[in-house]
């Protein structure tokens, strides 16, 4: 059975424009939708709220039953929801296998939220009865971006819905399909109530009129620093609460005692993974003296190897970039790199959006590859000579997201870890990990700390409320 037809995958009317849903690997049409309008927002989130008020009072486990009919239905529909994630957002199978499995585990483990304690009795002076109870914040605003589209929905719709929310998402128009309109029909066969979950594909305008909208009181943003900064912003003028998850410029520090037949694939996949499309990029590789020049080599041999190309079509390692601006963004800083004086060891060159993964040796602190989040398949390798120069360059920039740390003495990790501000530390591996049962966010211009998994979608979707209850009605002096 198809889940996605494109004669019905968009059952609320909207007043933007078409827009073309468009494979980048080939710049074929794969089908069309219908953008949000700004003024479409107010609607939609009237709606929600309307059907939300019956959804809060819903028992906890008919919501946790659609979760998890909705978490089924992500595996039910693989082959189906693989291919548009393939050919819509350029990621290689596997890539899309990962999406579909975190996905999954997001809905099961949103349902496993809606059972969670709701609040807490507390001591009191008075003679009553005093507690808190979590509430539904009522309409949650989500903005996804394009590099992760099923994935960075999810993790902020489940939640939301399962603890009794209505929710409005945004996502970004290029993977309109894959990051939007495959979620409300995975959840509109699960048996979500209708109007509950709106999906409105648009730009900068409908975000910010999400933002704005006196209705809802919460809005979870995944995207770029500079826009982050922006929902942000205007989300405090607001009075609402903005959970931000921002850009990244992690390291991988590698330590003298590394073994390198190891870590060279590690280091791979750290920055070349869905052409390094991802926040949690390896967007530095801080190399012991020691190790340099055989790790340029090495990485710069295993990007040379790796095959890239349509990944509907052929077996690669990595596909297209998502569009012609970014890849011009990328391939700019490659030059700007050489041009100050950074050794192009591999890569540098591009066929139509296909980018080769590209090293960059002898990089500096005014290396824009290597100072800047360049968000495409770039490894700028950068040596220190001690422990205590590896921390002071790991801490330095604007970013503290994700960071690794590759060692024979894992104990050593940890305590250089210690003196890195990030909100994510992998020991032996890469800065590039993802899972639904963990608390997920950046420090500083990474963003506004940890948010998605657990007890933090508690603390993100619902309220506290106080309430005390008396036998009499109280007395007072006056």
């Amino acid at each position: 059975m198809t889940l996605l037809d494109p004669k019905t995958w968009q059952p609320r009317a909207l007043s933007g424009p078409e827009y073309p849903v468009t494979e980048p690997a080939t710049g074929d049409t794969l089908g069309t939708v219908t953008l949000a309008a700004a003024e479409d927002i107010r609607s939609a989130v009237q709606a929600a709220l309307a059907a939300q008020a019956e959804w809060a009072r819903v028992p906890h486990f008919v919501r946790a039953g659609v979760l998890r009919r909705a978490g089924d239905l992500f595996a039910a529909h693989a082959e189906e929801l693989r291919e548009w994630l393939v050919r819509e957002s350029g990621s290689i199978p596997g890539k899309a296998d990962f999406e579909l499995h975190v996905a999954a585990q997001e809905c099961y483990e949103a349902a496993a939220l809606a059972s969670r304690p709701a609040g807490q009795v507390l001591p009191t002076e008075a003679p009553r009865l005093s507690y808190t109870r979590r509430i539904p914040v009522g309409v949650v605003g989500v903005i996804a971006p394009f590099n992760a589209p099923l994935i960075l929905s999810i993790r902020s719709v489940a939640p939301a819905l399962a603890l009794g929310n209505g929710v409005v998402l945004k996502p970004d128009p290029r993977t309109a399909v894959c990051g939007g309109l495959s979620l409300a029909a995975v959840f509109a066969e699960a048996g979500l109530p209708e109007e509950l979950f709106h999906v409105l594909p648009g730009g900068a305008d409908v975000g910010a009129a999400l933002v704005a909208d006196p209705q809802v009181p919460v809005i979870s943003f995944t995207g770029s620093t500079a826009a982050g900064r922006a929902v942000g912003e205007a989300a405090g003028r607001h009075l609402k609460r903005a959970h931000l998850e921002l850009g990244g410029n992690s390291a991988l520090i590698v330590l003298a005692d590394a073994d390198l037949d190891a870590v060279i694939s590690t280091a791979a996949w750290g920055s070349f993974f869905h052409q390094g499309q991802i926040c949690m990029t390896t967007g530095r590789h801080l190399v012991h003296e020691s190790l340099y020049e055989e790790y340029v080599e090495r990485l710069a041999a295993k990007a040379d190897l790796l095959a890239v190309g349509d990944p509907h079509r052929a077996q690669v390692h990595l596909g297209p970039i998502i569009d012609g601006a970014q890849l011009a963004k990328i391939h700019g800083l490659v030059e700007a790199s050489t041009a100050t004086g950074a050794r192009l060891a591999a890569g540098g060159t591009h066929e139509d959006l296909f980018y080769r993964p590209t090293v960059l040796a002898d990089v500096g602190d005014d290396t824009p590859a290597y100072a800047e989040e360049v968000f495409g398949p770039v490894a700028p390798v950068r040596s220190f000579a001690t422990p205590d120069e590896a921390a002071a360059l790991a801490a330095t920039g604007p970013y503290g997201l994700s960071l690794g740390i590759v060692t024979r003495d894992s104990a050593r990790g940890l305590d250089l870890a210690e003196r890195i501000p990030t909100g994510i530390v992998h020991i032996n591996d890469q800065t590039v990990n993802d899972e639904a049962v963990a608390p997920f966010g950046g420090v500083a211009a990474s963003g506004t700390g940890a948010r998605f998994g657990g007890e933090a979608n508690l603390e993100a979707f619902t309220d506290v409320r106080w309430t005390t209850v008396r036998g009499d009605v109280a007395s007072y002096p006056f």
